[in-house]
């Protein structure tokens, strides 16, 4: 694996996801120095049964941390959402399943599986339209 990334480290306490659940890249041979795999179909099905567990209607578990990009994998079920929050300096919302509405001011966008958007250097938010999971991609601020 290359120094400096992680893939898929284990929530801290009083995360969403349960320490319990098998991480997806566990037991996923690779060549020393290659980047696991990650199957997001099948850990976003075990996330999105976690949200409609939850009484908030969500779970998050990050599948990649570097020093330059991080991916959090976010299952919310409908009526669910992430309040309006400041934007990193690059973003992506990757849906993978069901349908979610993003919006900035005035402008939204509503998305479906399979649709990636750009996500505004703006405050945003999020709502969960149809229960689903997206793929957040996000650049972090430099130091």
């Amino acid at each position: 694996m290359a120094e400096g990334i992680s893939i898929g480290a284990r929530p801290e306490p009083g995360h969403d996801a349960h320490s319990a659940d098998p991480a997806p890249w566990e037991g996923i041979p690779s060549e020393p120095g290659a980047p696991a795999i990650v199957d997001l179909t099948a850990y976003g099905d075990r996330l999105l049964a976690q949200a409609r567990a939850d009484a908030r209607g969500k779970a998050t578990a990050p599948v990649l941390k570097s020093e330059r990009q991080r991916a959090l994998l976010v299952a919310l079920t409908s009526g669910a959402g992430l309040a309006e929050h400041s934007s990193p300096p690059a973003a992506s919302l990757h849906v993978l399943s069901g349908r979610f509405r993003l919006y900035a001011g005035d402008v939204e966008w509503v998305c479906g599986a399979g649709e990636l958007v750009a996500i505004p250097p703006e405050r945003h938010a999020v709502d969960c339209i149809e229960d689903g999971v997206f793929l957040l991609t996000i650049t972090p601020p430099t130091r």
